[in-house]
């Protein structure tokens, strides 16, 4: 049985006893395995590991739980390794990072911020800057929708304009929250958003944040953020 580890702990850890479960169908009791000063908050691992939601949520639940008593630097879902022993070598081999890390993001929390343009304001705000594409709108409309290259040709172009105005819009985005974490990384990868970013913030420090991205939607309209938080600093542990 392999062993899936939820998270780093400082100081020893005794209390967890049978009331903490984790991942698994059933869920599978979590244990510590302590090593000098800290702590791997681990279970065993199913055999066949998804991210399922229900898994997710207990990976997750399971960091919330510990985490209110202690610091604890989380691991992303599936950290998996082969054996308790081999986990406890790898926090004795590298305990001075994992305090030095632990230190860096006591009380700090993440938020994600996923961007999207709003499809029919962005098209407007293209044609509207973009002289050579309006023409060419106004002509094809004007000839009952133009012939089939005409069609492909603005469709084209519309599609590379909006994909300048995407790397633009990143960056603006980016500066205009920035200001408001301790530290920006690239966030988790996911389809039908154009920038994913993971902010580090004082667990109290998300006011200066949720008001930047207002501004942010108030002023460019076909920009929509989607911000999920607070979460476990996944993005800023160093592996």
């Amino acid at each position: 049985m392999t062993t899936y580890v939820y998270g780093i702990a400082r100081g020893e850890v005794r209390d967890l006893g049978d009331r903490l479960l984790g991942i698994g169908d059933p869920p599978l009791p979590v244990r510590a395995l302590n090593q000098g000063e800290l702590a791997a908050i681990v279970s065993d691992c199913p055999p066949e590991l998804k991210p399922r939601r229900r898994d997710l949520l207990a990976h997750q639940h399971v960091l919330a739980e510990v985490s209110d008593s202690r610091p604890v630097l989380p691991m992303r879902f599936g950290s998996v390794s082969s054996s308790d022993d081999d986990v406890r070598s790898v926090l004795a081999e590298h305990a001075d990072r994992y305090q030095d890390q632990l230190s860096r993001l006591a009380d700090r929390v993440e938020y994600n911020v996923k961007v999207v343009h709003d499809e029919d304001a962005v098209l407007h705000q293209v044609l509207a800057e973009e002289p050579e594409l309006r023409v060419m709108a106004e002509a094809n409309r004007a000839a009952g929708g133009g012939t089939y290259e005409e069609r492909v040709r603005f469709g084209e172009l519309m599609a590379s304009a909006v994909r300048a105005r995407e790397v633009r819009d990143a960056k603006l985005v980016e500066e205009a929250l920035a200001p408001a974490a301790e530290d920006v990384r690239p966030g988790p990868e996911s389809g039908g958003w154009f920038l994913s970013l993971s902010l580090l913030l004082a667990k109290d420090g998300a006011d200066p944040l949720l008001t930047a991205a207002a501004d942010v939607e108030r002023a460019h309209p076909w920009l929509k953020l989607r911000i999920n938080g607070p979460l476990p600093p996944y993005s800023f542990v160093d592996s």
